[in-house]
C-alpha cells in the first residue's frame, strides 16, 4: 500500500501558495491605493500614477518575498480585470447610436490598428508592437493594451513594451482631454457631434468622461456611449489577434485560440445584453475591474525599470503620437461628411 503520510494536504498546498503570493499582491494593491488617492485629490490619471509609483518601487520585483505576488498581479489579476470589464457592455449601447456611427467607430479601430502595423514596419519594430500600440490607441487605452499584450506572443521585451504603451497612451489621453474640447468648440460642433468625436478618439474612459462633461451633459453622455462601443470591440479584436499570430506560428500551438479572459469578457457582455445582470452587480463588477486593472498596472510598473523603458526609443513614441493623430483626423473627416 502506498504511504501518503508524507504527502502534503491539498489545503496546505493552497495555503503555501497564498503565503508566497500575498506580500507581492499586497504591495501592488497598496501602490494602486496610493495612485487612486492622488488621482482623487489632485485630479491626476490613476493609471499614470500607478505606473509611476510602480516604477519607483521596481526593487520589490527583485526581492524574493514579493516577486511571486507581483508576477501574479501583472498576469492573472490583469486577465481577471479585463474579463469582468464585460459587465459594462450591452447590445443596447450599439443599437442606440445608429449604424452609420457604428460603422465609423469600427472603421476607425481597424484602420488605426493597420496604421500601427505599417508604422512598426517603418520604425523597425515588430508587428506585435504595432498591434499593441495601434490597438491601445484604437480601443480603450491602458485596458486594451493590457488585454492585447496578454494575447500576444510573450518575449523578453513584452512587459517593457506594455509599460511603454500604457504610459504613452495614458499621457496622450490626458493631453487630449484638455485639447480636444477646445478643438470641437473652435470647429463649432454641436453637442452630439462633439460627443461622438471625443468618444471615438480619446483613449481612456476616464478622460472621455472628463472631456465630454466639461462641454455639456449631452456631450458627456454621448461621448461615454461611443467610448463603451469601442470597448465592445476589445473581445473580437483580441480574438482576431490571437488567431492571426497563431496562424503565423508566432504563438504556441497548444495555446487556446480564444484566451479565457476574452471568453469571460464576452460571456458577461452577453449576460448583460440579455438583461440578466442587475445594475448593482454591474456597478460592483465595474469597480472590481477598475481596481484589478489598477493593481495589475502597478505590478507591471514594478517589474520594469526606467532604463529598460528608455530603450524603446523615440521612434516608438512617434508611432503612438502618429496613431493618435491619425485616428483624430479620420474621425474628423468622417464627421464632416456625415453632418
Amino acid at each position: 500500500m502506498k504511504n501518503n503520510a508524507t504527502e502534503p494536504h491539498p489545503l496546505s498546498r493552497h495555503a503555501g501558495k497564498f503565503k508566497d503570493l500575498f506580500p507581492g499582491v499586497m504591495a501592488a494593491g497598496l501602490v494602486a491605493l496610493a495612485a487612486q488617492f492622488i488621482a482623487e485629490h489632485h485630479n491626476a490619471p490613476a493609471m499614470l500614477m500607478a505606473l509611476l509609483f510602480g516604477i519607483a518601487m521596481n526593487f520589490l520585483s527583485e526581492t524574493e518575498k514579493t516577486a511571486p505576488g507581483i508576477g501574479f498581479s501583472s498576469r492573472t489579476i490583469l486577465r481577471f480585470g479585463v474579463a469582468i470589464l464585460g459587465a459594462r457592455i450591452s447590445a443596447d449601447l450599439v443599437i442606440g447610436l445608429g449604424w452609420s456611427i457604428l460603422t465609423l467607430i469600427i472603421a476607425g479601430v481597424l484602420l488605426t490598428i493597420g496604421i500601427g502595423l505599417l508604422a512598426a514596419r517603418a520604425a523597425g519594430k515588430t508587428g506585435a508592437f504595432g498591434v499593441l500600440t495601434g490597438g491601445a490607441v484604437a480601443i480603450c487605452g491602458a485596458s486594451a493594451a493590457m488585454a492585447i499584450s496578454a494575447a500576444l506572443p510573450q518575449t523578453k521585451d513584452s512587459e517593457r513594451d506594455l509599460l511603454f504603451t500604457v504610459f504613452s497612451v495614458t499621457a496622450l489621453s490626458t493631453l487630449a482631454m484638455i485639447l480636444y474640447p477646445v478643438l470641437v468648440e473652435w470647429l463649432a460642433f454641436d453637442d452630439r457631434t462633439s460627443g461622438i468625436f471625443l468618444g471615438a478618439t480619446i483613449h481612456d474612459v476616464a478622460q472621455v468622461v472628463g472631456a465630454g462633461f466639461t462641454i455639456s451633459d449631452e456631450t458627456g453622455d454621448i461621448a461615454t456611449l461611443v467610448k463603451l462601443i469601442r470597448v465592445c470591440l476589445l473581445a473580437p479584436v483580441v480574438i482576431g489577434i490571437s488567431i492571426a499570430f497563431r496562424a503565423q506560428g508566432a504563438s504556441r500551438s497548444d495555446a487556446p485560440i480564444v484566451p479565457s479572459f476574452v471568453l469571460g469578457f464576452a460571456l458577461l457582455a452577453t449576460i448583460n445584453s440579455l438583461g440578466l445582470l442587475p445594475v448593482l452587480v454591474q456597478e460592483i463588477l465595474g469597480e472590481i475591474s477598475r481596481w484589478a486593472l489598477l493593481t495589475a498596472i502597478a505590478a507591471v510598473g514594478m517589474k520594469t525599470s526606467i532604463g529598460k523603458l528608455v530603450t524603446v526609443g523615440w521612434r516608438s513614441m512617434g508611432m503612438v503620437v502618429g496613431e493618435t493623430v491619425f485616428l483624430a483626423l479620420i474621425i474628423l473627416l468622417a464627421l464632416y461628411q456625415l453632418t
